[in-house]
């Protein structure tokens, strides 16, 4: 059976793009007009809305928008390679949201940030051609 496409998942993907790139060049320059915070912030949203141009590509959604279920959807339709697995949970590790009377997040160190972006990169590599393909 032929899954049926979601529509507009191209608007998806453009954004995703966009917020990566975005992130990228504001990390790479260190400009002072993006916190770290602003800059993993930028790389989760890149990274959740190509994760859902590619499902919605696939007439598929993920339950949920943490990390971990995009994850989890992810494998429904492939098999991760490249640690994009524990690199999705990694970017989880900086908030726990789900639950508003514990709602922690914690700011990103220099270090931290360079594996952030890296993470976009390394998705945004994995999923293109897949993406790309159809």
């Amino acid at each position: 059976m032929i899954p049926v496409q979601i529509r507009d998942w191209h608007i998806f993907l453009r954004d995703g793009e966009q917020f990566l790139k975005t992130a990228q060049a504001a990390h790479r320059k260190k400009s002072r007009r993006f916190s770290g915070e602003a800059i993993y912030n930028l790389t989760c949203m890149g990274i959740e809305k190509l994760i859902m141009a590619f499902l919605m590509q696939r007439g598929d959604l993920a339950e949920n928008h943490t990390m971990r279920d995009l994850l989890r959807a992810l494998e429904q339709h492939i098999e991760l390679g490249a640690g994009i697995g524990s690199k999705l949970l990694f970017l989880d590790s900086f908030q726990e949201i789900c639950d508003l009377d514990t709602y922690v997040t914690t700011k990103p160190n220099e270090e931290d940030l360079e594996t952030i972006v890296d993470c976009g990169r390394a998705l945004q590599a994995y999923l293109t051609p897949y993406i790309y393909q159809q």
